[in-house]
């Protein structure tokens, strides 16, 4: 096992800085690296810049326009990206469906989705999540029921993140409810303009319109649209979380908030010095540090497994477990480090030119919002408590 990069990597890296620091717009980046409120303009610009370069599908396959990257390069990418203060790709379609469609949909389907996926054209949201089925997914309940050429879709969806804006949604649906539940699902893609298809926002406790209850009343969606074989969509379902659980691991955004939190540190006085001089304070840096650390080598375990061609195991759970805790930890460090200033949940001056009043500095407007948003992280995409679980079976035996 080589965990050590090679000087073509290390030329790799470097081109990526360069392209970053050169396409990457100043406005999408202050937000970022500030904590503000981004938009959905910020994120089809940066994947139209991506596409523009050639590295929109930078997990994808060359045969169907991606940059055939390996493992290694991926992470390069992700992880140079992060740190210069880039928006994270929205995974839905690029890291989510698309690989879905790209191994198991039917030349049609790849010929009609993944173009606008690669570009940015058209937006995706996840339908997996219901009013009861969360990680058990297998329990889902929304029904479709083949009617000629199309399946009558009835059921509701929930958590479903920002399908306020999005074009299509793929969703888990039940198709047959005669068998194992495993064994009665499908992989349906909807066009969310579909006549019946309703998106309520939730608005989340940081005070966001992120996530959205979506209603499926009678909606016909052409059976065209079904991926693969009716009654597979569990082995679809495991495919996807793969990808899903190993992206929420998340180390080059934690670098970058960790260099935050080392910045807000250095500002903040306790007793006259700086807060990251005080003992306490800067050996809890230290620990996130440490852990982040940690995570980093199993990470890079795990894509020399990938480069050799030995297919990753529960190692997706490690990471995923590890690294939202870790993204949660840095959040919390960041509020405490600014005290008072946190407290106040102001998500109009967290827009970009606010000119109003402020509590206390500026870098601290954010954090009280983030701190609250980030509690989600080890919930979606599999609970960390159903993520030890499988650690628990497939390594530990128990």
């Amino acid at each position: 096992m080589n965990l050590n990069f090679t000087a073509e990597d290390n030329a790799f890296r470097q081109q990526v800085r360069d392209f970053v620091a050169r396409a990457l717009p100043a406005d999408i980046q202050y937000k970022v690296v500030n904590g503000l409120i981004l938009e959905r303009d910020d994120y089809v610009r940066w994947q139209a810049a991506l596409h523009a370069q050639g590295w929109g599908g930078s997990s994808w396959a060359a045969e169907f326009g991606g940059t055939g990257w390996s493992a290694v390069k991926k992470y390069i990418f992700e992880e140079e990206c992060a740190a210069a203060g880039a928006p994270r790709i929205i995974p839905f379609g690029v890291k989510m469906v698309a690989p879905v469609i790209m191994a198991f949909g039917s030349p049609a389907q790849q010929q009609r989705f993944l173009p606008n996926i690669l570009s940015g054209q058209e937006w995706w949201c996840q339908g997996y999540s219901e009013p009861g089925s969360g990680s058990d997914l297998a329990s889902v309940k929304t029904s479709a029921v083949r009617d000629g050429g199309s399946y009558v879709v009835n059921g509701q969806k929930t958590w479903t993140t920002q399908a306020q804006y999005a074009d299509w949604i793929f969703c888990l649906v039940r198709t047959d409810t005669e068998v194992k539940p495993q064994r009665g699902i499908s992989f349906l893609l909807i066009d969310m303009k579909s006549p019946g298809v309703t998106v309520r926002p939730i608005i989340t406790m940081d005070g966001a319109h992120e996530v959205n209850e979506v209603w499926l009343e009678n909606v016909r969606v052409p059976a065209e649209n079904l991926v693969g074989q009716e009654n597979q969509g569990w082995t679809y379902a495991k495919f996807l979380l793969g990808h899903e659980r190993t992206n929420i691991a998340g180390i080059g955004i934690a670098k970058r908030e960790l260099a935050r939190l080392k910045r807000i540190a250095s500002l903040e006085i306790k007793n006259g010095k700086p807060l990251i001089k005080d003992p306490l304070f800067s050996a809890r840096i230290a620990q996130v540090e440490i852990d982040l650390v940690a995570l980093e080598i199993t990470n890079l375990r795990v894509l020399s497994a990938e480069e050799q061609r030995r297919t990753p195991g529960p190692e997706a759970s490690i990471l995923k477990i590890k690294g939202t805790e870790i993204q949660q930890a840095i959040t919390e460090l960041l509020t405490q480090a600014v005290g008072s200033y946190a407290l106040p949940l102001r998500r109009d001056a967290m827009a970009a030119g606010y000119q109003g009043d402020a509590a206390g500095p500026f870098y601290a407007t954010p954090l009280a919002a983030n701190y609250l948003n980030m509690r989600k992280l080890s919930i979606y995409g599999g609970s960390n408590e159903i993520q030890k679980n499988i650690i628990a079976q497939m390594i530990l035996g128990l």
